[in-house]
């Protein structure tokens, strides 16, 4: 990957991999700004984006909640197929 502030082309791998340090602001300027381009044209990635920023957000209220038996393996088998396609 660049160093500079050039946007670089990256696939929905590394979107998904990257996400959460993105949120966070804790990526380089270059890698924002290839992730920013990306997001702006796909969106799986940016279903992605906006779940994983709504659950942080779930997370840090503090609020807890249960989720229904079997769900977690649910979204794995999911995240999986959809990364499997892209």
């Amino acid at each position: 990957m660049v160093e500079n502030n050039e946007i670089f082309e990256i696939n929905c791998l590394d979107v998904i991999q990257e996400i959460s340090d993105y949120i966070e602001n804790e990526i380089n300027p270059a890698l924002r700004l290839s992730i920013e381009a990306h997001l702006a044209k796909c969106a799986h990635c940016t279903a992605i984006f906006d779940g994983t920023r709504n659950l942080i957000r779930l997370v840090s209220n503090g609020q807890t909640f249960e989720l229904p038996v079997g769900f977690s393996e649910r979204l794995q088998k999911r995240l999986q197929a959809d990364l499997q396609k892209a």
